[in-house]
């Protein structure tokens, strides 16, 4: 369970950190017409498409056949896209011509970040394993 928490911890805290930014900032929002509650879904939805991914790559990396890995991490990818793509196509939908470009724009780049702080949890982790062997 402790390596459980520590995997998860920077995503947790880049969640924490952007829900914080975003919600001690509405003037800046307000400012250049964003829609904070986009990005605050958005945030959301990055946080909970990494748990799952987390789970799938975590189960993964106990398996003695390295393709498992490879294929978990490929996986993980397709669904994190897949969700995103999914979500924006939704929101678009949902709010036809008035939707937020920009709003969308800023959560991309939060997909962006996400993805960067699981690679390198999953990195870490991978090679402590590989130390151990």
């Amino acid at each position: 369970m402790k390596l459980f928490g520590k995997m998860l911890l920077p995503l947790l805290l880049i969640f924490i950190s952007v829900n914080a930014f975003i919600l001690l900032t509405p003037a800046l929002w307000l400012k250049y017409h964003i829609d904070q509650d986009i990005l605050i879904y958005a945030n959301l939805i990055f946080l909970l498409t990494g748990i799952l991914v987390f789970f799938i790559q975590k189960k993964a990396l106990t398996n003695s056949n390295p393709n498992v890995f490879i294929r978990s991490i490929m996986s993980g990818m397709l669904i994190k896209m897949f969700t995103t793509v999914i979500a924006v196509f939704a929101y678009v939908m949902a709010a036809g011509k008035g939707f937020d470009k920009k709003a969308v724009f800023i959560s991309l780049f939060l997909y962006l970040i996400y993805l960067a702080a699981e690679v390198i949890a999953i990195s870490q982790q991978n090679k402590k394993r590989n130390v151990q062997n």
